[in-house]
Parts: C-alpha cells; sequence; structure tokens
C-alpha cells in the first residue's frame, strides 16, 4: 500500500481538478449538465482513481487504477480543448491546465513504468 497523499502526482492531480472546477464555473448556464458537469467529473476521476489504486493490496492493481487515471486526463485534455473550440474558454485561460496535464501525463507515465519494473522483479 502507498501512501497517496505523498505521492506528487496525487498532489498534482489535485490541483488540476480544483483548475478545472475554477475554469469550468465560466461556462454557459447551460452546459451546467453537459460539458461543466463532464469537465469536472473526469477532473476529479483523476485524484480519485489514483487514491484509490494505492490503497489496492498489489502494485498489479495499483497500475490498473493509474492506467485509468492516466485516460483520465486524456479524456480532459480532449474535453478542455472542445471547450476552447465551442468558445467557452480562452486558450491562455488554460495554459495552467494543459501545463498541469502535460506534466502529468509524463509523471503517471514514468510512475507506471516504475511501479511494472517493481511488479515484474518481484514475480522473479
Amino acid at each position: 500500500m502507498h501512501n497517496y497523499k505523498e505521492l506528487i502526482i496525487w498532489k498534482e492531480s489535485m490541483r488540476l481538478a480544483k483548475e478545472a472546477y475554477l475554469v469550468s464555473a465560466a461556462f454557459p448556464q447551460d452546459e451546467r449538465f453537459g460539458l461543466t458537469s463532464q469537465v469536472r467529473r473526469c477532473a476529479v476521476s483523476i485524484p480519485s482513481n489514483i487514491a484509490e489504486g494505492a490503497g489496492r493490496k498489489s502494485d498489479k492493481e495499483f497500475l490498473h487504477f493509474l492506467s485509468l487515471a492516466s485516460g483520465s486526463i486524456y479524456e480532459l485534455e480532449t474535453q478542455l480543448l472542445l471547450c476552447i473550440d465551442l468558445g467557452y474558454s480562452q486558450s491562455i485561460k488554460l495554459d495552467d491546465c494543459f501545463m498541469l496535464i502535460t506534466a502529468l501525463q509524463k509523471m503517471l507515465y514514468k510512475f507506471q513504468e516504475q511501479l511494472s519494473i517493481k511488479t515484474s522483479s518481484a514475480k522473479v
């Protein structure tokens, strides 16, 4: 088991979730149950999956939840790009989100790689 509150990827994903909430607050009212809700649920699922995986008994299970978190990051990135295309937000306002997304994508990939190696070597 890992202490998720000590993981940089969890802390940064919490920061991203907060940014996504702040950005989506400015979306049109008629998107409240559409893209606003989708962006927020997706952003929250990133740190949630990291935390859930950290609480699992094996690194193999943790890897599964890190994979889900990784998928959610790409989903969030896509939704934010759509928001720009629809004129709900300017790309300059989303710069912090996109920088966090890119950093988290890299961190998650590295962490998954390290955990995978650890899991593989434990079998030998």
